[in-house]
């Protein structure tokens, strides 16, 4: 079985996680019924769930210590954001309260931890100067 087969180890893999998030926030935005209040909701949660992925996979990339940070921040950020349109959708859509919960639950712990390694940069970078 390998890393990403195993579900306790996909959970820790940011990677897929931040993957399968994206793909979570597009099957609940499909099943959002569309009307003025929700178009607008919807746009803006598919925007800022699926760039957490993408930001990511950015950092990964990054060139620099800086570089590193400033895309962890836009994930950290891109997180924050995608809770609260997650609320908004739930108070539009009452009858989808219990979906939106389950994924601001997963929005937010991928926030702290967004945090976390955005703050352990900052210290790093703090030590070498």
């Amino acid at each position: 079985m390998t890393n990403t087969q195993n579900p306790i180890n996909r959970k820790y893999d940011l990677e897929e996680r931040t993957a399968k998030f994206g793909e979570d926030i597009i099957d609940f935005a499909r099943n959002i019924p569309k009307n003025e209040i929700t178009k607008p909701i919807v746009t803006q949660l598919i925007k800022c769930g699926t760039s957490i992925r993408a930001n990511y996979c950015e950092a990964d990339d990054a060139e620099s210590g800086k570089d590193f940070r400033h895309k962890i921040g836009i994930c950290k950020k891109e997180a924050r954001e995608t809770k609260h349109f997650l609320r908004m959708a739930a108070k539009a859509v009452p009858e989808m309260k219990a979906k939106a919960r389950e994924l601001w639950q997963e929005a937010k712990e991928l926030n702290l931890i967004f945090n976390k390694i955005y703050r352990s940069c900052k210290r790093k970078q703090r030590k070498l100067t």
